[in-house]
């Protein structure tokens, strides 16, 4: 990265604060409210258009690069078959997850659009995950199903960032946090796409996060989470495919989220629960309902986070039996906190029927 695209970050960091505050004003004129429901942890209505700040501030961080390497004469980091493919397959999700936070799409025409973004990038930038395994032991390759493995795990990152935005800035600070290691990792490897399309969009959330912290004024909505999930998604497995790290080092990064939406989706699978319909059950929901404050959880998430993204630099720098034990040591933090949230439950659940006794 070059001292211009330094400065370009930070006109989009400056452009996303300000978009950002115009939009959280009450005298807005994009006015569309997140009234409270069966799902939230708010109890009045919030304005959800934050990814439009996100989405214009990085769109102009990304004009402004294609225009500075195009003046430079030079070959920039986005003009290469791979990145347009992920750039137009970004604009595609963006462009319906805008048409649902105004008019509520049905969720198979999401899910169908998110397969079509997944597929694009698979397909057409070649993006596959070709084989899964543990360190340490044999991998096993995926041969033909790597397409469709791949655009499966593609989809639900999609969705999972969106599953877990719903709480005072936690999707905007797992962005911070997690795109700023997939930065750092990818400006130490040498790739310049992913580092400064990172870096732009760490930019892009931290102006928006300054006004979603709690108790937030502005939420994302879909246009900003999907973006988040599929953009985490891709420049993951690209980072895989590119050799500057294995598929377990963004799944550690992005692990708070993935383990807390997954665990959640299995859980309500095998309760016979419809899973499209709105709840309050992820783990960061739970605690929250526990009594917990949004500052107080969310804080509680961010060391978490920062403890799974150092982490994920430390395994890069390990050999397999290290590695190993890295996950496993982190399999058993994961159980650990469930059953501590499990039982804190139990715990208020006999205080309440004492109390009533």
């Amino acid at each position: 990265m070059t001292l211009e695209s330094l400065g370009i970050a930070g006109v989009v960091f400056a452009l996303s604060s300000w978009l950002t505050s115009r939009l959280s004003s009450p005298a807005a004129r994009l006015r569309l409210l997140d009234h409270p429901n069966e799902r939230s942890l708010h109890a009045t209505p919030v304005p959800r258009t934050g990814g439009l700040a996100i989405l214009a501030s990085l769109t102009a961080g990304l004009s402004l690069e294609l225009a500075r390497s195009f003046l430079s004469g030079m070959r920039g980091e986005f003009q290469s078959t791979q990145s347009g493919w992920i750039l137009l397959m970004l604009a595609l999700i963006v462009v319906v997850s805008l048409w649902d936070d105004w008019a509520e799409l049905p969720s198979g025409l999401r899910f169908v659009v998110h397969a079509l973004a997944a597929a694009g990038v698979v397909v057409g930038g070649g993006l596959m995950i070709d084989a899964l395994g543990l360190p340490g032991w044999t991998s096993v390759a995926l041969g033909w199903l790597a397409v469709p493995v791949t655009i499966l795990c593609l989809m639900w990152m999609t969705n999972l960032y969106n599953f877990m935005d719903g709480m005072d800035g936690f999707a905007g600070g797992m962005t911070v946090l997690g795109f700023g290691f997939l930065c750092y990792l990818a400006w130490r490897g040498g790739d310049g796409f992913i580092a400064l399309l990172s870096l732009l969009t760490v930019c892009a959330t931290g102006g928006f996060l300054i006004f979603n912290r709690p108790p937030a004024r502005i939420f994302m909505g879909d246009a900003g989470s999907t973006l988040l999930g599929f953009l985490a998604g891709t420049l993951s497995v690209l980072g895989a495919r590119r050799g500057l790290f294995d598929l377990w080092v963004p799944v550690l990064i992005f692990s708070p989220f993935i383990v807390d939406a997954t665990t959640t989706l299995f859980r309500r699978l095998l309760r016979g629960e419809k899973i499209w319909r709105a709840h309050r059950q992820h783990y960061y929901q739970r605690l929250v309902l526990l009594g917990w404050s949004h500052r107080k959880t969310v804080l509680l998430e961010y060391c978490l986070m920062l403890a799974c993204g150092l982490s994920a630099v430390c395994y890069t720098a390990t050999g397999a039996k290290a590695r190993l034990a890295l996950l496993a040591g982190w399999l058993v933090v994961y159980l650990v906190l469930a059953n501590g949230v499990r039982y804190a439950e139990l715990r208020s659940r006999d205080e309440e029927l004492r109390a009533q006794a």
